[in-house]
């Protein structure tokens, strides 16, 4: 969830809630909101200003990190593989979607 990553990132930095709203220009209760996950669409601008204060990409806020260090060589592998073919993560996201559809009628 966003506000979890937003909480991750606040803490490593050493920052309140009311510093991070303060150095933001957001309310400190959409903060809080967003962080117990009450607040769960928010803007883009908001996301943009909250990950300028945090010194981090946005991409950081919007998608979970991907443990990388516990990936398996053999996926990491066929990821690469993937990747060198041309196969378009959106090939590969329909592929997986596929998979599961098909997993369900067996």
């Amino acid at each position: 969830m966003i506000g979890e990553r937003v909480k991750k990132y606040r803490t490593e930095k050493g920052l309140s809630i009311t510093a991070l709203a303060d150095k933001a220009g957001v309310a400190k209760s959409y903060i809080s909101a967003l962080e117990r996950n009450i607040q769960q669409n928010p803007s883009i601008q908001l996301l943009e200003k909250i990950a300028d204060v945090l010194n981090i990409p946005v991409d950081h806020l919007i998608m979970p990190e991907v443990d990388t260090q516990n990936l398996d060589q053999e996926w990491a592998d066929l990821v690469k593989e993937a990747m060198g073919s041309g196969v378009s993560k959106e090939q590969f996201k329909e592929f997986l979607e596929f998979n599961k559809w098909k997993n369900k009628q067996n």
